[in-house]
């Protein structure tokens, strides 16, 4: 694939953080005016987040759905297939999860799944490998031509810095969930996974849905750049919508709340926070 960009040379300066959730903030904004677009004129939009683990697809997964309607945007992570699902064509699991009219479907991962981790760890045969290369530009036209919005994002992330993500997560109780032994076949199979990531654009670069490359060293910036360019990717509109009011409360009709001591309530855990903290009681109400 083609790229209009020269090779980084030198290290790319971090975000204010400041400057950084404006931006976010103002481009949030702007993805939820474009998700009523989506809504409002029955559009299917499919995003694609592939990368290396650690690339920070899902932090920005994270930040593209976060004031989403998750009744119009979801995201799709689908597990391994069961043995049913390996009986299948493959695309059939992934089919599925395509968004009908108003909707829009983020894939955390995806079909390319076989370009990447099963081509590298040996989970596909050479014949599935090859005949997925030769059937996804077939299936995208596919989809494209029924009128689909697909939109496909690799993130690149360098080797050092995937390490360090690695290491951060590896000292991190909260996070020892986002390792796993295959997450650290990353490192020890870096060109394997490099060969295959190159095959996979060579095959898959399309004009009907191209490949977009994300640097992710900084997550700062690879959000916004994701985020802005996604925008600029679709021709969506402001629309109108239908004034709300809030109605004003009727008179009482002689409701009598039951004595609190009837219910169960969960233990009041806070108040006994701010005592510990010596703030006295918590304001009721």
């Amino acid at each position: 694939m083609a790229s209009s960009k020269a090779p980084k040379t030198t290290v790319v300066k971090r975000l204010p953080r400041q400057l950084y959730e404006d931006e976010l903030f103002r481009l949030q904004a702007e993805l939820v005016t474009m998700q009523e677009w989506v809504r409002a004129e029955g559009k299917r939009l499919v995003v694609i987040f592939e990368g290396r683990d650690a690339a920070g697809k899902g932090s920005t997964i994270k930040r593209v759905t976060q004031y989403l309607n998750p009744r119009v945007a979801r995201i799709a992570a689908l597990p391994a297939p069961s043995d049913r699902e390996r009986s299948q064509w493959y695309f059939q699991r992934y089919v599925a999860q395509l968004p009908a009219a108003g909707e829009i479907v983020l894939f955390d991962r995806s079909w390319y799944n076989r370009a990447g981790v099963e081509k590298v760890m040996g989970f596909c045969t050479p014949d599935e490998y090859h005949r997925f290369l030769h059937q996804t530009p077939i299936f995208e036209r596919m989809l494209v031509e029924d009128g689909v919005l697909l939109r496909k994002y690799w993130f690149s992330v360098s080797d050092a810095e995937q390490e360090a993500r690695f290491a951060s997560r590896l000292a991190d109780p909260m996070r020892h969930w986002k390792l796993s032994p295959m997450d650290l076949q990353s490192i020890t199979r870096w060109e394997d996974y490099s060969r295959a990531k190159d095959q996979m654009l060579v095959h898959t670069d399309i004009p009907e849905a191209p490949w977009w490359v994300v640097d992710s060293d900084d997550k700062r910036r690879a959000r916004l750049d994701m985020i802005h360019h996604l925008l600029s990717t679709i021709d969506y509109r402001d629309v109108q919508r239908i004034p709300v009011e809030l109605p004003p409360r009727p008179p009482s009709t002689g409701y009598v709340r039951p004595p609190l001591d009837s219910q169960r309530h969960v233990p009041d855990h806070a108040s006994t926070l701010l005592r510990d903290a010596g703030a006295g009681p918590a304001p009721t109400g």
